[in-house]
């Protein structure tokens, strides 16, 4: 089956790796998976604006349903409407909603027109939750684990104690969390650094026209607790540069923790030579991670605890991340992951 993927694919931020490695496994599956567009050099994804030969058209909406700008007359009548469907990564498919700061859209009137642009090009609706809040969504996790991606884990010779990898959208009262749960044990802990957009100043999508929560961050209080903010890194360096750090924080946007969505991180977190602490509910860590991902939950109550026994026994945290990854390469391949694609395209 070749399936054609509609998605802004940049090199360091939204599905990048996700495209790159259902394209990969595709191929070894017998399948095609191709991104719409011309040939990019930038990216290392085969383009292609031929529809006519593709089996089914996947729709990949991140920030923007972005389909004003497609031929979406040509494509609409080249792929048939029970051969389209649409992922819905960050919740857009709702209606307004607003968490903590964060919006998935910014009035009613926004969240009407992105559900029509998907209703518009298919019947069949997926989110990356396993609790979509509107009926007609279906259950389907996108993002996905590459066990080729796992890291030895070594704590020993570590330029950080803690790396963060990740754009700052919505993330900064996460962080906010993980670094005054640091200050306790400020010395144990070593250099900080926080890796991508928008940390030490503001990245390149701040605009007025954006809710402030979107991109604010705090320089002085990075300086004072002597976090190094550094530039972002493309997706094929994103494992890599976590393993710069004994651990590092698994965190979401609020409306995240909100519609228990999964991202990116979510898989490539465990694979890396770091130890992941994993700031969402209990209940959403078991559901993803299994049994064994509870241990690495960053408690509410004394959380500079967790991150001094991590610090003080990385080995024993390395034995749970090893269950973590036998589960994730289990239950969230992406070849298992394409299989299910394709029988919903199917169906």
């Amino acid at each position: 089956m070749r399936l054609l993927f509609f998605n802004w694919a940049f090199a360091d931020h939204g599905s990048a790796q996700d495209i790159f490695n259902y394209a990969r496994v595709a191929r070894a599956m017998g399948h095609e998976v191709v991104l719409y567009g011309r040939a990019d050099g930038g990216i290392p994804f085969e383009r292609s604006l031929d529809v006519r030969s593709a089996d089914a058209a996947i729709f990949i909406f991140e920030y923007s349903t972005y389909v004003e700008s497609l031929d979406a007359a040509r494509l609409v009548a080249a792929i048939p409407r029970e051969r389209r469907v649409v992922i819905d990564c960050d919740g857009g498919y709702n209606e307004a909603i607003r968490v903590a700061g964060d919006v998935n859209h910014p009035h009613a009137e926004a969240s009407a027109r992105w559900i029509e642009v998907c209703d518009s090009l298919s019947d069949k609706v997926l989110q990356p939750t396993l609790h979509p809040q509107r009926l007609n969504v279906g259950s389907f996790f996108f993002h996905a684990y590459n066990p080729d991606w796992e890291v030895p884990l070594d704590p020993a010779g570590k330029r950080y104690g803690m790396c963060y990898v990740g754009n700052n959208w919505y993330r900064w009262r996460a962080l906010r969390r993980v670094l005054e749960a640091i200050e306790p044990v400020r010395e144990a802990v070593g250099r900080v650094a926080l890796v991508g957009h928008g940390w030490g100043s503001p990245p390149p999508w701040s605009s007025p026209t954006l809710i402030e929560d979107a991109y604010s961050s705090d320089p002085d209080y990075l300086r004072r607790l002597e976090v190094e903010a550094r530039g972002p890194v493309p997706f094929d360096r994103v494992i890599e540069c976590m393993g710069l750090g004994v651990f590092m924080p698994v965190i979401y946007r609020p409306l995240f923790d909100h519609l228990r969505l999964v991202t990116c991180r979510t898989f490539e977190t465990p694979a890396a030579n770091t130890i992941p602490l994993f700031c969402q509910k209990p209940e959403f860590v078991a559901e993803v991670y299994g049994e064994p991902g509870l241990e690495l939950v960053l408690p509410e109550e004394v959380p500079h605890e967790k991150i001094a026994h991590v610090l003080e026994r990385p080995e024993h945290y390395a034995g749970i991340v090893a269950e973590i990854r036998r589960h994730l390469a289990r239950e969230h391949s992406y070849e298992r992951q394409l299989q299910r694609l394709i029988e919903i395209v199917e169906a």
